[in-house]
């Protein structure tokens, strides 16, 4: 949820071009925060294969939303916005949406690029090649300059990330992040903003190549920095609602820009430029305020379907064909019993039930550590309850809706 509340802050920084005092910090957040996103899409990676379940749910959460919000966002920047924005359609991403179809192109070639660590030295140079590719089709050079973080976050194991607890790793982080800050204020000195978006090509921005290659592995080494020493900072912990709210992700990521646009199209950017700290500090509030009410569970809820409109609309079908079934092994009504014998009848067995209980119960992995613990009481009330409940009481499982990728989600350019 971090990470994502990020992305909303540098689009809804787009907003402030003209105020020369939000340059820095624009370009301090564009060191770091897209290279973290990607890592974490790669580290989430790890078990894609070629399998009819995994590519079915590339298809849900990926390419339909790709394929809806791209010209839904292109038209109402165009109608709504009167934005000009050139390129076809789907073959040439616009704004936010690269980021669907660059992940889902990364998705299809993960089995082949977790094979072996050497695919990561191989990414560095395909991604210093990379901008000599001068075109917008796919989004490809992002795709070719952005892959050594999503390579290295597929080869590296939760044991490798351990180390990221460590309280020299999290004091190191603070002067690193703050050394980051300085070079940003310089970015037009030794590099360009069209750098770290790494969308441009070389010939686009003008540089000498050799020159460029040693910008582009400078920049990549201050993400690689940068995105450690924000991930090292974020607490590990359950942070109770903020972490339930990372689960809508996705609803963040599809509908912000729609609500950047229109702050937009109300004549922002201009009052933003004639009280620059007070518009910088309201952009700023406003974006985070912005992220967690997207991510709120009512508005989650409203939102959800139109994220994943197939996995929606099976999950719904399949509890409406389960719900039947449930009703059919309802207990009938008892039947009168007879006079009651003098000899006593056999204590009943306990009635069978699928249900574990709840010590056995999975336990969310967002849950904090006392969640997870109930006491002897509880079993054992929770077990006789189980024991008193009637042979066919026990309704069918639910049908889980389709999951989605929480981890297709990421940051976009604010050309």
């Amino acid at each position: 949820m971090v990470l994502v509340v990020f992305v909303v802050i540098g689009h809804s920084w787009g907003l402030l071009e003209k105020t020369q005092g939000s340059h820095w910090a624009y370009d301090f957040l564009y060191l770091w925060h897209i290279p973290a996103f990607v890592f974490v899409s790669g580290y989430l990676s790890k078990s894609f294969e070629w399998d009819r379940r995994r590519l079915k749910n590339l298809v849900y959460t990926l390419l339909v939303p790709y394929l809806l919000f791209e010209p839904a966002l292109y038209y109402y920047r165009v109608t709504v916005v009167d934005e000009t924005e050139p390129g076809t359609l789907w073959l040439e991403p616009h704004w936010t949406m690269w980021y669907l179809i660059v992940l889902l192109m990364w998705r299809l070639v993960t089995p082949i690029l977790k094979l072996h660590w050497l695919f990561l030295p191989l990414s560095v140079v395909v991604s210093v090649l990379g901008g000599f590719w001068n075109t917008d089709l796919l989004m490809l050079p992002r795709f070719l300059g952005l892959l050594p973080f999503f390579v290295l976050g597929l080869h590296l194991k939760p044991r490798h990330l351990k180390h990221l607890d460590d309280v020299w790793v999290r004091i190191a982080a603070v002067p690193a992040l703050v050394g980051m800050a300085v070079a940003a204020l310089f970015t037009d000195a030794w590099a360009q903003t069209a750098f770290l978006w790494y969308d441009a090509g070389y010939e686009d921005v003008g540089i000498d190549p050799v020159i460029a290659f040693q910008t582009r592995l400078t920049v990549m080494a201050l993400g690689l920095v940068g995105a450690f020493s924000v991930l090292a900072l974020v607490p590990r912990r359950s942070l109770g609602w903020f972490t339930v709210m990372g689960g809508a992700t996705m609803v963040v990521y599809l509908f912000h820009g729609f609500v950047i646009k229109t702050v937009k199209a109300l004549g922002w950017p201009a009052w933003a430029e004639e009280h620059t700290t007070a518009g910088f500090v309201l952009t700023t509030l406003g974006a985070v305020a912005l992220a967690l009410l997207l991510a709120c569970p009512p508005v989650r809820r409203v939102l959800e379907p139109f994220t994943n409109p197939l996995g929606w609309w099976e999950s719904r079908r399949a509890r409406r064909a389960a719900a039947p079934s449930a009703e059919s092994r309802e207990p009938s009504p008892a039947a009168p019993t007879a006079a009651p014998s003098a000899a006593p009848s056999p204590a009943p067995a306990p009635a069978p039930t699928s249900a574990a209980p709840p010590s056995e119960a999975p336990i969310p992995a967002h849950a904090p550590p006392s969640a997870s613990v109930l006491s002897h009481r509880d079993v054992r009330g929770a077990r006789g309850r189980a024991r008193r409940q009637p042979v066919g009481g026990a309704a069918g499982p639910a049908v889980p809706p389709e999951a989605t990728s929480t981890d297709d989600r990421g940051p976009a350019s604010t050309r």
